[in-house]
């Protein structure tokens, strides 16, 4: 959980990066943005954008101040990142490490790119294939020795995670080559699967 709470502040702070936006908006791009099985709850954001306050990140306009609010209507918070949250934001960016090719993490930093350099994106991207790869020994190895034991259903799923990941590197491997060769992603291989929620096949 904790991962997955520093995943969605990630996300709220480039979302919030270029435009203020209230509890409704951000809530919907953050849905397009990670593509989650489960729809974001305000249970879930709000508790984020209070830490996120605290943490001096971003700044929550008081809708009692703005001409909408004067005219008798009530207005919406629109929250905004400060000078601070911008550093923060771009600090988390430019400095990949195992967090930013976990499952949790990966898709929000990719979805970012755009705004890191080629080497930091080839860091990452080799991070993200090399963890997928020690899963695929891993899933492999321990299908080898249960293969009698499982019925065919479960040797099926198991089949579809093992191809799944599978894809999942080859993509990887696309585009570390499009990176090394300086061009842009959108060729074949980055096309087999959404860029920004790689499959979840556990480990």
């Amino acid at each position: 959980m904790a991962k997955r709470g520093a995943a969605l502040e990630l996300a709220v702070l480039g979302l919030l990066h270029d435009t203020p936006m209230h509890g409704y908006e951000l809530r919907k791009e953050l849905n397009a943005l990670l593509g989650w099985s489960r729809v974001l709850s305000y249970g879930t954001l709000y508790p984020c954008l209070k830490a996120l306050g605290k943490k001096g990140y971003i700044v929550a306009d008081d809708p009692a101040e703005t001409a909408v609010a004067a005219r008798g209507r009530r207005g919406k918070i629109v929250y905004r990142l400060t000078a601070e949250g911008k550093e923060h934001f771009a600090d988390q960016l430019s400095a990949p490490g195992p967090s930013s090719w976990e499952d949790e993490t990966f898709g929000i930093h990719f979805a970012f790119f755009s705004r890191t350099d080629s080497r930091t994106r080839v860091r990452i991207l080799e991070g993200r294939r090399s963890r997928l790869e020690e899963r695929l020994e891993r899933v492999r190895s321990t299908a080898q020795r249960r293969r009698e034991r499982l019925d065919a259903y479960t040797l099926e799923l198991q089949r579809h995670g093992l191809e799944s990941v599978e894809r999942e590197v080859r993509w990887l491997t696309g585009l570390i080559d499009a990176e090394r060769s300086g061009e842009q992603p959108g060729g074949p291989q980055a096309q087999e699967q959404p860029k920004t929620s790689p499959p979840d096949n556990g480990g």
